[in-house]
């Protein structure tokens, strides 16, 4: 899909999670970036309902609207952008980043990415959804889905998946209770890990692309890693829909956040569902590279 730059908004604003990335906002101050550019910024303070702060800068007049925060806090923002139609922007203030990453913001330039917001190039892409909750990333069942759940993931990830994967794939561990089928028309009763995403995760996920190679062919990404022998034995296809059937609620990773759903859980496709911009003339991305075969 082809850029289109756009002049200014009358209206900018920038919701800010100050905690995010261990303070990375505040290191850059971000919140007097924002002022000398005529952004207004919103701070989130302990308590306060993201997707609440969104809706009321909308409702004030809010013609683009951003989040500084990491992917969980950029789907919920990207979300009311894309009820309301308006033009989003991605500022990379979390942990990681992978949202900014996959449309073609530099994840170490924070204040740069300031810059969509007057002078960006716009495009759509695709956002997804499951249970009526967006995401932009994707969405862990199983092992990952139950280890995210621990309070003790967020401040010491590795070590908390170290101390857990162990109890919940070892001899003796109890299977996830996940039905689905895959397009074969093979049913599935339990899986070690589903991940949903929001279009397919490349081959390569340190390719020059990023990790996924294009966020608008409105599809869904689907890997399974089925419980049982043998070890890394795993599925992979695309789809517009998916659904997951369980006797329990399902514990879900949803953008690296936690949550809990009823079954059974509901995936589909948002196609060019948000208006997103990012800084003019900077990457973005596009269909991966065509691969040449070997020649015999």
């Amino acid at each position: 899909m082809t850029d289109s730059v756009h002049t200014g908004p009358v209206h900018p604003v920038l919701i800010v999670n100050p905690r995010s990335g261990g303070g990375k906002a505040q290191r850059h101050d971000l919140v007097a970036q924002c002022r000398a550019r005529g952004i207004e910024p919103v701070v989130m303070k302990v308590g306060d309902d993201l997707g609440s702060l969104a809706a009321a800068a909308v409702s004030s007049g809010a013609d683009v609207i951003g989040m500084a925060g990491g992917d969980g806090s950029q789907a919920i923002v990207a979300a009311v952008a894309s009820r309301h139609d308006i033009a989003y922007v991605c500022i990379p203030a979390g942990t990681r980043n992978h949202f900014a990453l996959d449309i073609g913001v530099e994840r170490e330039d924070v204040i740069g990415a300031l810059d969509a917001f007057h002078s960006g190039s716009e495009r759509r892409i695709d956002l997804a959804q499951v249970n009526g909750r967006v995401f932009v990333n994707n969405a862990s069942i199983g092992v990952y889905g139950k280890v995210v759940q621990s309070p003790e993931y967020r401040d010491a990830k590795l070590r908390t998946v170290i101390e857990m994967v162990p109890e919940l794939v070892g001899p003796g561990a109890a299977p996830f209770d996940l039905r689905f089928t895959d397009p074969s028309g093979v049913e599935y009763e339990t899986a070690q890990l589903v991940l949903v995403s929001n279009n397919r995760y490349q081959p390569d996920p340190l390719g020059a692309q990023g990790t996924r190679g294009t966020m608008d062919r409105g599809m869904l990404g689907v890997v399974v890693v089925p419980d049982g022998p043998p070890l890394g034995r795993w599925r992979e296809w695309t789809t517009f829909r998916f659904e997951i059937d369980s006797r329990d609620t399902i514990d879900v990773g949803l953008d690296g956040e936690p949550i809990r759903l009823e079954p059974p859980l509901r995936f589909e496709s948002l196609p060019a569902a948000l208006r997103i911009r990012t800084p003019a003339g900077r990457r973005h991305l596009g269909p991966p590279p065509l691969r040449r075969s070997p020649s015999p």
